[in-house]
């Protein structure tokens, strides 16, 4: 379903709160799918990732 050129590029329309969260829910969704995908293609890559943000998330002073 290809967006509009004029409301993809902040056009004069006002797109409305549902249309914003489904576009929203469905980059979440697409970021969750790359993100699991570059996991299986380097999982070393991704184990470190995680371990890096553990440690961060450790030293984290809330």
């Amino acid at each position: 379903m290809p967006e509009l050129p004029d409301r993809a590029y902040g056009g004069p329309e006002e797109e409305t709160d549902a249309e914003r969260r489904r576009r929203r829910a469905r980059f979440l969704r697409e970021l969750a799918e790359a993100r699991a995908l570059r996991d299986r293609v380097q999982p070393r890559r991704a184990k470190v990732a995680r371990l890096r943000h553990a440690m961060r998330m450790r030293t984290f002073r809330w």
